[in-house]
């Protein structure tokens, strides 16, 4: 089944108005997979990794960021790695105990490292983004896209030169895959 959620590029504007900045030009009319497409042989990483975050539904978007993450960074430092495991645990489990587990952790983690993004990015798919203390306060619609960009954009910024776009093509042909419902395994 297909998880492309917007049929067209103007589609996806018109239910987040941000993600117009953050992916930049385009042609509204187009299909979305064809945008896509077209942003990954153009090599146009930024627009390609912002455009694919906000298509896909959440639960799909974060496994996505953290599948893209584990291809881009071979090891992670111990702060790292347990951010990235709280937010996979969000994708396997997507219940409120693993979504605040992975929201406390985003928030207390190194904010320069892109592991604490998708363990951010799992934490605002939903609920409340204040401690249990405070008056619930709900998660804008888009920061879970917007989580997952960044985590990715930092992650492409240690890339180098040699491997970049072969990893990032790789990463985004992935997110077309689970657009289209055809891989299975969200882990």
């Amino acid at each position: 089944m297909s998880q492309v959620r917007f049929s067209t590029v103007q589609d996806l504007f018109e239910a987040y108005p941000t993600a117009k900045a953050d992916v930049g030009k385009a042609d509204p009319g187009l299909s979305s997979l064809d945008f896509l497409r077209q942003r990954i042989d153009a090599c146009d990483w930024r627009a390609a990794i912002s455009f694919c975050a906000y298509l896909l539904p959440r639960r799909v978007a974060v496994a996505w960021g953290c599948r893209s993450m584990r291809r881009m960074i071979g090891r992670f430092d111990p702060g790292e790695d347990r951010a990235i495991a709280y937010a996979e645990a969000w994708v396997a489990e997507p219940e409120e105990r693993t979504r605040s587990k992975a929201l406390a952790i985003g928030n207390v983690n190194d904010h320069e490292a892109p592991t604490t993004w998708l363990a951010l990015a799992a934490g605002w798919s939903g609920g409340s983004v204040v401690p249990a203390e405070f008056d619930p306060v709900e998660a804008r619609p888009e920061q879970t896209a917007r989580a997952v960009r960044v985590a990715l954009l930092i992650g492409l910024c240690r890339l180098g030169r040699d491997v970049r776009d072969r990893i990032m093509t790789a990463c985004l042909e992935d997110g077309i895959q689970l657009g289209r419902g055809e891989l299975r395994a969200l882990r």
